[in-house]
């Protein structure tokens, strides 16, 4: 077991040694298998799970709360969310019984400097997640070594052939439901009788910023179509494609 110092999200060297054993040891599991494995492992204490509380996450919300109720929780509220996801975080977090969900904003300077006319999204809109996520995101991590992720390979684009343990920048990254399919989701959803995102039922299957989601057809359409819809974009930043293998196969290093 490496020692807690050494495992600093600062220390990138300690952190891909102890994803490859980490990989090892969690080879073949998936689901609530896979995360408690990791949240009871020596990660305890050192790991995050980020969500957007969006039409898919109450699913692995679900499964971290069986495991450990007190988990962080970090929930990137960029100033241009929809309403009605606000909303179901604090439902979901209520029902579930997640006690540490912590909202991260971006900074008031670095909105009056870089998008002092709201419309940064329109002109660049990869510079707009930059601030209102990537970077408040980063801040909050810097207490973490290991965070837990929502993807899935079924997403396709950069997500097609996601690890289950990846090594980005200086944080292990665990995606404990890359080989769930829509279905095993939906049939989870039904089975824990979890409540839908509100703007599900209208036509939204990929939630995000306001001005850069708009409503998808389902089944003809894949499930983030609807995501900077018309741009040469599919992810906000807080995620890097794999870049290449370190140490077990299972595991990734982001570029």
């Amino acid at each position: 077991m490496l020692s807690e110092a050494s495992l600093s999200p600062h220390d990138p060297a300690a952190v891909q040694a102890q994803a490859a054993t980490l990989a090892a040891r969690v080879a073949g599991l998936d689901g609530s298998a896979l995360l408690e494995a990791v949240l009871r492992s020596e990660l305890a204490g050192q790991i995050a799970l980020v969500s957007s509380f969006g039409t898919e996450s109450a699913v692995l919300l679900a499964l971290a709360a069986e495991i450990e109720p007190a988990v962080p929780v970090l929930f990137l509220d960029t100033g241009k969310l929809f309403g009605e996801t606000r909303r179901y975080r604090d439902q979901l977090a209520a029902r579930l019984g997640l006690t540490d969900v912590r909202t991260l904003k971006p900074e008031p300077s670095d909105v009056a400097a870089l998008d002092p006319d709201d419309m940064l999204f329109h002109r660049d809109a990869d510079a707009c997640c930059h601030f209102r996520k990537v970077l408040p995101l980063e801040r909050a991590l810097a207490a973490f070594t290991a965070w837990i992720s929502g993807r899935k390979r079924y997403h396709g684009a950069t997500r097609a052939e996601l690890p289950v343990i990846e090594v980005d920048r200086a944080w292990i990254k665990i995606n404990p439901l890359v080989n769930w399919s829509r279905e095993r989701i939906e049939a989870e959803f039904q089975r824990r009788g979890l409540p839908a995102h509100p703007l599900e039922a209208d036509g939204f299957l990929s939630v995000g910023c306001l001005p850069c989601s708009t409503r998808v057809s389902p089944g003809t359409e894949d499930i983030r179509a609807g995501r900077w819809a018309g741009k040469d974009k599919t992810e906000c930043g807080i995620h890097r494609p794999a870049a290449g293998v370190a140490g077990d196969e299972t595991v990734r290093t982001a570029a």
